[in-house]
């Protein structure tokens, strides 16, 4: 049995659907963002898994790029969290609501 691009694309949404549910169930932001990078791997196996079927490069840069542009999310989105985690004691995405203005 070969495997493929199906497959792939499968498990991209899988992925993607357990990504998704876990930003719309989650209240804790350390959660939902983990599960934001999830939906942005399954992207990234999306790409590649086209860029193979097709034989070109480009599928993979684009997946470099997903990447380098989710590393610096979680680094700023954790950054944020932190702070607001040491004056608040809390994660929870509802209390940060009361920020506002």
């Amino acid at each position: 049995m070969t495997v493929t691009i199906g497959w792939y694309m499968s498990l991209a949404a899988v992925l993607f659907a357990i990504g998704a549910a876990g930003v719309l169930t989650r209240r804790n932001a350390l959660v939902m963002f983990m599960s934001v990078e999830l939906m942005l791997n399954s992207v990234n196996l999306t790409f590649i898994a086209a860029a193979k079927e097709l034989g070109l490069v480009e599928g993979q840069v684009a997946a470099l790029f997903v990447m380098v542009v989710a590393a610096a999310e979680v680094t700023i989105g954790l950054a944020i969290l932190v702070a607001v985690f040491r004056r608040r004691a809390s994660a929870n995405v509802d209390e940060l609501s009361e920020l506002k203005g």
